[in-house]
């Protein structure tokens, strides 16, 4: 019994192992490839930005260097241009098995002016010039990232941060550690739950220092700038599955055929009235321009509080 049950195992141990590589991508010498371009859009109205009262965080004196100079944290997650062109949008062709090279990806981060960024992103795609020709801090929304990935933070900033990884789909932390005032990078593993894409970083002591990250296994992906434009060249002929994710909104997915040394064009269409966001991530409140002082301090039954009081002549 025991040694057929140990040939069972290997047996079955084997199998897995045969699958698993067999499902793993390979890199090849793509002679014939093709090409996908488009660009990403969004249509209506562009989100306002979540504001963020810096007085309810700690460390605010320090972080206020990215405030609005009202005391407040504009998260701006949805970058738009005059031609609809959305910024920060993955586009990722999906179950490629092989093809040209794919380079691992880098999972470094720093932590800088209350900020996460990208440890080789350059100055000048981290300050842009705003309206009045001032150059401001721009906090980068969206990064590409591989599972079972060595993340590491080093923290630059003077203050305390908490590096925290959600598991965007269900609300869970799939990886935390703290990040101390320290010359050494912290870090650990992301792995991710199986069939799941989407992680959201974010601060445990400054909730607005938020960035995504968007999960690939192949190197046939695209990440938009200004204007929305994509790029995907050297894909073997053959039809796939593309898709396109923006934070906060549905993924959305096309089928398309490329031809052997052909060019391709694809475009996605994001709706801003379709926006959602988890519960955790919820904010009905300190929205630019939408509620007043008085709804920020009412509960849903503060009104007929309100109305019992003055009918018992109590002061409203």
């Amino acid at each position: 019994m025991k040694k057929s049950y140990a040939v069972g195992l290997v047996g079955f141990l084997t199998m897995a192992l045969a699958c698993t590589s067999s499902h793993a991508y390979e890199e090849i010498s793509v002679v014939n490839g093709g090409s996908i371009t488009g660009k990403v859009t969004l249509k209506g109205a562009v989100p306002v930005p979540r504001v963020f009262p810096l007085v309810l965080y700690p460390f605010g004196p320090f972080c206020k260097k990215i405030s609005d100079g009202q005391g407040n944290v504009r998260l701006i997650e949805f970058s738009v241009d005059s031609s609809a062109g959305l910024k920060d949008a993955v586009v990722a062709v999906q179950r490629v098995e092989k093809g040209k090279p794919f380079a691992p990806l880098k999972a470094d981060f720093v932590a800088i002016d209350c900020m996460f960024h990208p440890a080789d992103v350059p100055d000048s795609e981290q300050y842009v010039s705003g309206a009045s020709g001032q150059l401001h801090h721009e906090h980068p929304l969206v990064t590409v990232v591989e599972d079972k990935q060595r993340v590491s933070m080093l923290n630059k900033d003077p203050v305390f941060h908490n590096a925290q990884f959600f598991q965007n789909e269900k609300g869970n932390i799939i990886l935390n550690f703290p990040l101390p005032v320290s010359t050494e990078p912290r870090g650990g593993l992301l792995r991710f739950e199986h069939g799941r894409r989407v992680v959201q970083l974010i601060c445990g002591m400054h909730e607005f220092m938020q960035s995504w990250g968007f999960r690939v296994d192949n190197p046939y992906y695209a990440k938009t700038k200004s204007g929305g434009e994509f790029l995907i060249d050297r894909l073997p002929p053959g039809t796939y599955q593309v898709m396109a994710w923006h934070p906060h909104l549905k993924i959305l997915e096309k089928e398309v055929t490329v031809p052997a040394n052909g060019k391709v064009t694809l475009d996605f269409e994001f709706d801003s009235g379709e926006v959602q966001r988890p519960i955790y991530e919820s904010q009905r409140d300190f929205r630019i321009g939408t509620a007043t002082p008085h709804d920020h301090m009412l509960m849903p039954n503060d009104d007929r509080i309100l109305m019992e009081d003055k009918k018992q002549g109590g002061q409203p």
